[in-house]
């Protein structure tokens, strides 16, 4: 495939290692050095995007390669105010769109889990729940989308709890922690507290190459297909 990797930091990077490894083509990188040049990309040139930017650039990268007819990877989180959007601008342009917050096929086990032990969890109303997300000093999100993704799996078996917050402690929300810590590449742990004990359910990741490899899967999955997309589809989880 010929592959157009917009976001060319340290994700973008182990993608294409991993790309020329499998015997792919990178049509091109972008960064924000050269994200003019997006406009030289078209279905003509590019078989599928993979997007690894930044929340206030996310949605227009998107909305770029939909219209101009690339399916698109995209693993940026913070701009989920407008995925609705972008699932309405997938289905008019009859376009390929591929979102997760966490392309880890560990991390999507873990999100499976999660709503497993949620579901059997909420009968038990000693105990209360919390999560915990840990990422490195410039992860600009708080909290991760990893995180909200987290919380999203463990709201509807729990319906005493009408939200999420970000570290704060509010009666009928559910609390995520974000930590920022050097050389962490991501670390999310769910929490059932009672009096007399404690249940953790947890997702270390040791480097990137696990996130790197599930995009690149992701992208491999979604040539020729048409609608929206995630790791749920993938794996058939």
């Amino acid at each position: 495939m010929r592959i157009l990797l917009i976001g060319y930091g340290k994700m973008g990077k182990t993608i294409e290692q991993m790309a020329l490894a499998k015997g792919h083509q990178i049509a091109g990188t972008i960064d924000h050095t050269n994200t003019e040049t997006l406009s030289n990309y078209t279905a003509a040139n590019v078989d599928v995007a993979i997007e690894f930017t930044h929340p206030e650039a996310a949605f227009g990268n998107i909305t770029y390669c939909l219209q101009h007819n690339i399916p698109v990877v995209v693993g940026s989180t913070g701009w989920l105010d407008k995925l609705e959007d972008a699932k309405q601008l997938c289905a008019d342009t009859n376009g390929a769109f591929f979102y997760a917050s966490n392309f880890s096929v560990g991390v999507n086990l873990f999100f499976h889990f999660n709503e497993y032990i949620a579901a059997k969890m909420q009968a038990y109303k000693e105990y209360s729940v919390g999560i915990r997300e840990i990422h490195h000093l410039q992860k600009v999100d708080k909290p991760s989308g990893t995180g909200i993704t987290t919380a999203e799996g463990i709201l509807p078996h729990f319906p005493a709890l009408s939200g999420w917050v970000a570290d704060q402690e509010i009666e009928g929300k559910l609390n995520i922690i974000s930590e920022r810590e050097p050389d962490v590449v991501g670390t999310h742990i769910v929490t059932y507290s009672s009096d007399v004990d404690k249940i953790e359910l947890s997702h270390v990741a040791h480097s990137r190459t696990g996130f790197a490899e599930g995009a690149l899967m992701a992208a491999e999955w979604l040539k020729d297909k048409k609608g929206v997309y995630g790791m749920k589809d993938m794996l058939n989880l």
